[in-house]
């Protein structure tokens, strides 16, 4: 009898839950209530399981991908044509950066765990493992202090805060909202990012989005780490002209309309350099990336009027970092839209006036260039492009005719076969005479002594 009872039971049991998980089907479908907390617990029971099952191996995360090549360190140096300086760089297998010369030796470190910023103020309130949380982008300053981005792989939102540290990497400040992605520093010590969150309400005429779905911020952090503004750029978008790129955006990146993924100053001398091809550029505004907007897009968003007032598509897709040169033009790495390149990915110079490329470089077949996601570029000094192309582990630099003549392979290995490398996710080069004295004296002297090291070994 009690066999009988316990098989009773369970057969109760199961088929409540089948008709729970039936029930719950039709609410969604017929989209009445509880929906919505249908829905929002579905996403939540995945992405929790994703988290735990999924991300738990750090190999297993975009962090790391199969290497391309047994080469480590510097694999190129044209000496009289590279752009002289020193190169920073930020790597996938830690919240790490390291300055190296154009030999790949390492001058500087920068490291520090998130677990040792995070404190209870923090947005994100149970953040991934530390192998799971890098640096996504970090900027040096001249004193020697670095400006730094954290993000965690395997979680949403995955915006983690930005840092300043001194050489020693010990913190100057922090502000552990979820900024995410891109950065960049002012002259007056602020700093321009971007965060995102959950949004529970439904956009004003864009009822396409259905809550919740990620939202994107524009960020303005004062000298002491502290949000001084933070603007909607949904709001942003759908209050200006340009609010018909919402309906542009594709069914798959519902969840995610905007994909905001890289900032631009108009400091007085940017503004003047795109004013020449967009009348619209003023001082003060931003030029923001959308990866996903309008299938891809770049907007100029008015701080004080917290609106866009300029927008355009572009011969890209999925792009990153477009950054303004002195002509007007728009340098820009795209991910995914060298469709008949031996690569996937290009960058393009582009003429925001027209749409027309006026430069590009795909790579070659012995070299191909891609990076389906992340990646970014910089026009140096002397016309040749550094390129960060991060899903190959790769820096490279680019003269204008397409040579290239500096190559730099991430050395770091890993996995069970210990042939993952992981992504290079940002690049900057630096010339020397921009730090301060005591700051370059100290890499000098570390340079001496790294070549005494190598002479004597």
């Amino acid at each position: 009898m009690a066999h009988r009872a316990r098989l009773e039971a369970a057969f109760f049991f199961g088929s409540l839950a089948i008709l729970v998980f039936l029930a719950g089907a039709l609410v969604v479908v017929a989209d009445v209530f509880p929906a919505g907390v249908v829905r929002d617990a579905y996403r939540a029971g995945t992405a929790l399981y994703a988290r735990f099952t999924h991300y738990s191996d750090p190999y297993a995360t975009d962090l790391w991908t199969k290497a391309r090549t047994h080469r480590r360190g510097v694999t190129v140096l044209e000496r009289d044509r590279v752009q002289d300086g020193l190169t920073l760089y930020t790597s996938g297998d830690g919240p790490r950066a390291l300055l190296i010369d154009l030999e790949g030796n390492v001058l500087h470190r920068w490291e520090r765990p998130y677990s040792t910023v995070w404190d209870a103020t923090a947005a994100v309130r149970r953040p991934v493992p530390d192998t799971q949380i890098y640096f996504r982008k970090a900027m040096l300053q001249a004193d020697g202090d670095l400006i730094a981005l954290y993000e965690g792989v395997g979680d949403t939102p995955y915006g983690y805060g930005l840092v300043r540290l001194d050489p020693q990497s010990k913190l100057r400040w922090k502000n552990l909202d979820n900024l995410h992605h891109d950065f960049d520093p002012l002259a007056d010590g602020r700093v321009v990012a971007l965060a995102h969150a959950f949004r529970h309400t439904r956009l004003k005429g864009a009822d396409q989005f259905e809550p919740p779905y990620l939202e994107d911020f524009l960020v303005v952090v004062g000298k002491d780490g502290r949000t001084e503004l933070k603007l909607s750029l949904l709001d942003a978008i759908n209050d200006s002209a340009f609010r018909s790129f919402l309906w542009r955006v594709p069914y798959y990146t519902m969840e995610d309309p905007l994909h905001a993924n890289a900032v631009d100053y108009l400091d007085a001398r940017r503004a003047a350099w795109l004013a020449r091809r967009v009348p619209a550029a003023a001082e003060g505004q931003v030029l923001v990336s959308f990866r996903e907007l309008a299938g891809g897009s770049v907007a100029l968003i008015d701080l004080e009027t917290r609106r866009a007032v300029w927008a355009s598509r572009g011969p890209w897709l999925a792009q990153h970092d477009p950054d303004v040169l002195p002509d007007g033009t728009i340098l820009v790495f795209d991910n995914r839209g060298n469709l008949t390149g031996p690569g996937k990915s290009r960058i393009l110079e582009v003429d925001p006036a027209t749409g027309g490329i006026v430069w590009s470089y795909g790579g070659t077949q012995a070299a191909p260039l891609e990076s389906l996601i992340r990646a970014s570029q910089e026009r140096l000094h002397n016309g040749n492009t550094l390129i960060t192309e991060s899903g190959g582990g790769r820096l490279l630099e680019v003269a204008p005719d397409g040579r290239i003549v500096w190559e730099f392979h991430n050395p770091v290995r890993g996995g069970p076969e210990d042939d993952l490398v992981p992504v290079v996710s940002w690049a900057q080069r630096l010339d020397r005479t921009t730090l301060a004295t005591d700051f370059r004296n100290t890499l000098a002297r570390r340079a001496v002594s790294q070549s005494e090291e190598a002479d004597s070994s």
